[in-house]
């Protein structure tokens, strides 16, 4: 498969997941339905359904601790989703394009970045979606 189609499979699938759980979850989801509905309209319904249920999974598993790994679970199965209704119609790229920049947060113009991390003990856990600089001091001597 074209790498360009599976990253935009991949943004796609994150972003969507990513909004379920934002005041932007009905525009994104009425969004990505009509997306289905325009290329492959017998299963836009199905896909409503599947949104719904998604949110539903990922709002209930947030507060018990395992948000992080179902989370990108359900990444995983939105980019699969995506990428099967673009390998079957390429053509639906660019209006992909277009409902990542009308539905997605900030700069929808490059990649959604999620970041997870888990810490234990002493470990210390740095993440940064751009710049970032740490000074580290002190020190027993």
């Amino acid at each position: 498969m074209d790498p360009e189609i599976t990253a935009l499979a991949s943004t796609a699938g994150t972003t969507v997941v990513t909004l379920m759980a934002t005041d932007a979850w009905e525009r994104t989801r009425d969004a990505v339905t009509s997306l289905w509905r325009r290329v492959h309209p017998g299963r836009s319904d199905m896909v409503a359904g599947e949104l719904e249920a998604t949110r539903e999974e990922l709002l209930a598993t947030e507060p018990d601790g395992d948000g992080p790994e179902i989370r990108q679970d359900l990444e995983a199965e939105w980019r699969g989703r995506i990428r099967r209704l673009l390998a079957a119609r390429p053509d639906a790229a660019e209006e992909l394009r277009a409902l990542l920049r009308e539905i997605a947060p900030g700069d929808a113009a490059g990649p959604v970045i999620t970041q997870h991390a888990t810490a234990s003990g002493n470990a210390r856990v740095y993440q940064a979606g751009r710049d970032q600089r740490i000074e580290e001091r002190g020190g027993a001597g």
